[in-house]
């Protein structure tokens, strides 16, 4: 579905990320992982769209970004980020917004609010203003606002940092329930290996700003790629 090759971006005149080559399959599901700073989120930005390479192209559906008109392009993805940005408004029309931007008809709109926050556990907070929200709830109406667009593919940048632990094991653990349902191709990005191991099909590692390993979770613990892989793994 995702082809990367010869990636370079640059931010602030700095190379940022490098990628010699990396493939996503439809369906997959990527947790990235790394230390601070490394290039995890210049990776989704890019995905995005949002960030233009300095070289290499990524290809999505076999037509590379360049190719693509650009809002049709962003009408296939969703991000979610660490903070939910939510607008003062009631949950329900939180998750329609974007449905709103682009003309959905209101009955249609209103089946899919209703089937993704049932999805994501909110469905008894429709009315609530999302200024009475917890931190895991605006997280969980925030997944249901990308999902209910639709998108082909899924880029969540550390969306679950914020919120307490227990909080966050039964995020990810409805999060992966509708994965696994709904098999949309997802790039995740975490600090934490053993929720990449849990919640990836493969896991990507990147260090100072190069990709240095993709595989499988057990495969990177028990061989990784070289000596900055290693370190990273034993300073978690």
């Amino acid at each position: 579905m995702i082809s990367i090759n010869n990636l370079l971006v640059q931010r602030n005149g700095r190379d940022a990320l490098k990628i010699d080559s990396l493939e996503i399959r439809k369906g997959e599901t990527l947790a990235v992982v790394g230390p601070n700073g490394a290039g995890k989120s210049t990776l989704l930005l890019t995905l995005a769209d949002l960030i233009k390479p300095v070289r290499g192209e990524i290809s999505f559906h076999n037509k590379t970004l360049k190719e693509w008109d650009e809002l049709e392009y962003r009408r296939k993805i969703a991000f979610v980020f660490q903070d939910p940005l939510l607008m003062d408004m009631s949950v329900e029309a939180n998750i329609g917004l974007g449905l709103k931007f682009r003309g959905v008809h209101k009955e249609t709109a209103r089946e899919q609010i209703i089937k993704w926050s049932k999805a994501m556990g909110v469905d008894s907070l429709l009315n609530r203003r999302a200024g009475q929200l917890s931190g895991g709830e605006a997280q969980r109406v925030s997944l249901a606002r990308a999902f209910v667009l639709d998108p082909e593919l899924l880029l969540m940048d550390e969306p679950f940092s914020a919120v307490d632990p227990q909080t966050r094991a039964q995020l990810l653990k409805d999060l992966s329930r509708v994965l696994a349902q709904d098999h949309r191709t997802t790039i995740f990005v975490t600090h934490n290996l053993k929720e990449a191991a849990q919640f990836g099909d493969r896991v990507a590692v990147i260090i100072d700003g190069e990709l240095k390993q993709v595989g499988k979770p057990k495969l990177i613990k028990e061989k990784p790629a070289d000596k900055s892989v290693r370190g990273f793994l034993k300073g978690l």
